[in-house]
This record gives C-alpha cells, structure tokens and sequence, in this order.
C-alpha cells in the first residue's frame, strides 16, 4: 500500500476482510437515510485510508465528489416532486426534498464504489481462491481472473498509447486520425489479451486445473482466536445495526415532505457507527502492538 503503511487487513484472515466488506456494503446500499447515508461515506472513506492509503482515497475523492454533485444537480429534474419549493427554472420547478434525494443517492453511490476498492485492495485474486477456491473453484477463478485482467488492461492500454505518441510519424492529425489511431490501441489490445489467455490456458493445464483433484492455494490462512473474535465482532454489529437500519429507515421519508422531526436520537446509530469504525480500530490495534514490541 501506499505511504508504506500495510493493509489493515493483511495481517487478518480474508474471511475477516470479506465478512466486513460484505455486511458494510450490503448495508450501505439498503438504507437510503441522510444521517446512515453520511456515515457509511464517511465509514468508506476511513476504510480506504487505512486499507489503500490517503494518497489513493484522496485521488477517489476526485470522482467521489462530482458524483455526489451531479446527482444532486441533475436528480430535480428527472423527479420534481416535493413540497417545498425553492426555484424554478421555466416550466420545471425545483424542490428542496428531490435535492435531498439526489444528495444522498449522490453519497450511497460513491460509498459503495469506494467500499468495493477497499475491497479490491485487500480481496486479491491470491486471498479469493483462499477463501472460495475449495467450495467455488470456477466463480473463485472467475473473480480472481477479472481482479487481475481489468487493472491489467488499463496498464497495457496506457502502455501502448504511450508507445505510439512517442512515435512523431503516428501522431493523429485530425480527430479521423484519432479515432483510427484508438481503434489500433483496442486492437493491439485485444490482440494482446487473446494471445495471453492462450498462454494462461495452457499454464492452467500444465498445473493440473481441471483433473478433479482438491486445489490448494499459494499460501495456507490460518483462522486464529483472533480472527474469530473479530468475526464475531463484526457479525454482533452488522446484525444489530440491520435491525438499527431497518427501523431507521422505514420511519424516515422524502416525500412529499423530508422528515426530519423522524430522525432518531444519536445512540441509534450508535451500532451502525461502530461497524463503520472497525478498520479503524483494527489500524489502532495494529499500531499500538508495532509500538509496544519496540
């Protein structure tokens, strides 16, 4: 990771990272409340420092925020309703509840996409064949595949298009030049991959994949006593705080008017808080113990 600091999760069994994962972003998704809303951004935000590095969420922020705007400018016009009005742009009126809306959809999706690269950065294809390669062997492979073939692709086109600007004699001149000239990077691209797959294939075969014996991985997990505990930390806060959510959520509304008088006393959230503060901790532990082996 960068900034030389380690995953949070690297030293924790992947069925922690994906437990955690898993029930943040589930539940991020499900409860469509401002002040839930808010604290799963702000949760994904936490984890992506301590599992990615600030450099990297700070790099996020930069689609993560214009995510959040846009929705929030373009959702009054695809769903005028509400009560309170606020302005009104020719016939289309603009009301405070459809930004609201838009506000937090903004906000849900951007935590969400950001609890997935948090995912990402800790769910290698090496931990996911750890976890599911026994019980799924082909979805544990698929997922592996495209965890690694996706930023595989972004690099190789990036590689190729500064390749061929290098070169002054195919620099596109024109935008038909340069629609030609992306044409050729798909195409050396695509080339490229198909040629790899082959060689992955018999790679695959030559290893023994699909002779119907039991697979192993690269490196054996071990479940620890601290592993379990945190799992059973993490499984207490997650159901709590879906049934925190569900209550949450259902009493709170958009239209036709915001219900704020609906909002719940801050120690409701208090359980959905704690979940969103587990890599935290965890970053905590990890920093307290490096300093007191010293």
């Amino acid at each position: 990771m960068p900034n030389g600091l380690p995953n949070v999760f690297a030293t924790y069994h992947p069925a922690v990272a994906f437990c955690y994962l898993a029930c943040v972003i589930v539940l991020a998704m499900a409860a469509m409340q401002p002040v839930c809303v808010a604290l799963a951004l702000a949760g994904a935000l936490g984890c992506s420092c301590v599992t990615r590095g600030p450099r990297a969420t700070a790099r996020s922020l930069l689609w993560a925020l214009p995510m959040v705007v846009l929705a929030l400018v373009l959702n009054p016009f695809f769903s005028a309703s509400g009560s309170t009005e606020l302005a009104r742009i020719g016939s289309r009126a603009i009301y405070a509840e459809s930004l609201a809306y838009g506000a937090c959809s903004g906000a849900m999706m951007a935590a969400v996409l950001l609890w997935f690269a948090s995912y990402a950065a800790r769910m290698t294809s090496e931990a996911t064949l750890a976890l599911f390669g026994r019980a799924l062997p082909t979805v544990s492979l698929m997922v592996s595949q495209v965890l690694r073939l996706v930023p595989q692709f972004v690099t190789r086109g990036r590689a190729i298009r500064a390749v061929q600007r290098s070169i002054s004699a195919a620099a596109p001149r024109d935008a038909r030049a340069a629609a030609s000239d992306r044409l050729r990077t798909v195409s050396v691209l695509m080339g490229w991959g198909m040629e790899d797959g082959l060689v992955r294939g018999d790679a695959m075969r030559a290893r023994g994949y699909g002779c119907g014996a039991r697979r192993t991985s690269y490196r054996r997990y071990r479940l620890t006593r601290t592993d379990v505990g945190v799992l059973v930390v993490i499984a207490m806060l997650a159901i709590v705080s879906a049934l925190a959510l569900w209550q949450l959520a259902a009493r709170f509304s958009f239209y036709p008017r915001l219900a704020l008088d609906a909002l719940a006393p801050w120690w409701a959230y208090a359980p959905y808080a704690a979940l969103m503060l587990v890599p935290e901790v965890l970053a905590a532990r990890e920093w307290w113990l490096w300093r007191a082996s010293r």
